[in-house]
């Protein structure tokens, strides 16, 4: 890779590296929601709602194809991090 290559690479992986930065922000915040919702749960079945699940995911495929971002990706992303969450409520759910 020639130096002015590496130097663009560089500058690309910082701003990564700063975006990534804001999304571990988000997902804290993120989190605290979940947090909330988790505690209004009266029973362990009511962490996962399919309808809401397949209603996020519909979603998110409008909203990235409207904004020319390949839906696949976002699919992924999100399907993860739904399940990322309720593996979390699973394992924080208090019984009352």
């Amino acid at each position: 890779m020639s130096p002015l290559k590496k130097n663009k690479l560089n500058k690309i992986r910082s701003e990564l590296d700063k975006l990534d930065n804001s999304l571990i922000k988000i997902i804290k915040k993120r989190t605290s929601l979940v947090k909330k919702v988790l505690s209004l749960k009266d029973k362990k079945s009511q962490i996962v709602d399919q309808k809401r699940i397949k209603f996020i995911l519909k979603n998110i495929k409008k909203k990235s194809i409207k904004n020319k971002i390949d839906p696949k990706i976002t699919q992924k992303i999100w399907e993860n991090m739904i399940y990322a969450y309720i593996d979390f409520e699973r394992r924080n759910f208090k019984k009352k």
